[in-house]
């Protein structure tokens, strides 16, 4: 894959709005979770966000209340360049969240693409098509399939920075390293102003050595790239998505829609502290 991909073109005058890739290629580690979630506390505190769907399994769609019968225009749609991200765009029930929505079909946009030009900038081209509307737009979180695919590289050739939720077990653990060098390869061929963001610790469980062990063990490692937000494991967590709903709505009070409260805190400080060293 790597030989036969194009370089980065020249970059463009900048965006108005950041987007954040949630990535990781082990599934099962909260990221759609955290995408849902994680906008949701956003647009809470008045940030206006644009969650992009770019998992064909469409489950932060359905996390965020948008049935099948209402995703008109999806992320397959703007891959392939029959529609704009504008055109793309549903509404959701939360206030400054917005959505672009995914479905199956969107696991035929490889196939198609593989032999396209440009095929690894599909969706930078189609963000910067974007920005020239100039929308009310502080943050994009683009939601990727739990796999190294086209879809996975598209995303983060658009973004300008990586959101890793990490499960603390080991296995999660192993496949950290790879989505490491997965990002280095895309910041070295693709996307140069790649950086991670922040690894967010998911499912956390104080009560389980191994936790607290693999915490300290990537505290050591990344140092202040991991977030000091851990989001703890959480029935409501759980139960949210089956009723259409962020935690966030489905029960503010319950400790994961707290947690994610302060880690969209921590993200948005974060920000800030990039921000002023880059003036």
């Amino acid at each position: 894959m790597w030989r036969q991909i194009e370089r980065a073109p020249v970059e463009v005058k900048p965006r108005k709005f950041r987007i954040l890739v949630i990535a990781n290629q082990k599934g099962g580690v909260g990221k759609t979770t955290t995408a849902i979630n994680l906008g949701t506390a956003l647009a809470a505190v008045g940030e206006k966000v644009l969650l992009v769907d770019l998992d064909p399994q469409g489950n932060a769609s359905t996390g965020l209340g948008v049935p099948r019968s209402e995703r008109g225009l999806t992320t397959y749609d703007v891959l392939t360049g029959a529609a704009r991200i504008d055109e793309a765009v549903v509404p959701t029930k939360i206030p400054g969240l917005s959505l672009v929505p995914s479905t199956q079909d969107l696991s035929g946009a490889e196939p198609e693409l593989i032999d396209q030009p440009r095929r690894n900038f599909r969706l930078r081209d189609s963000f910067e098509s974007f920005a020239a509307s100039a929308p009310d737009i502080s943050y994009v979180l683009i939601d990727c399939p739990p796999a190294l695919t086209l879809l996975t590289i598209n995303a983060m050739t658009a973004a300008d920075a990586a959101v890793v939720p990490l499960v603390c077990e080991f296995f999660p653990l192993e496949g950290l390293s790879q989505l490491i060098n997965t990002i280095q390869l895309v910041k070295d061929n693709l996307n140069p102003k790649l950086e991670i963001q922040g690894v967010v610790l998911t499912m956390f469980d104080k009560r389980n050595s191994l936790t607290e062990q693999v915490a300290a063990d990537v505290r050591a490692h990344f140092g202040d790239k991991v977030y000091q937000t851990v989001i703890p494991r959480n029935v409501r967590l759980s139960e949210a998505p089956s009723h259409g709903l962020p935690a966030l709505i489905y029960d503010i009070k319950c400790a994961g829609s707290q947690a994610y409260i302060r880690l969209a805190a921590e993200l948005i400080q974060r920000e800030r502290s990039l921000h002023e060293m880059a003036a």
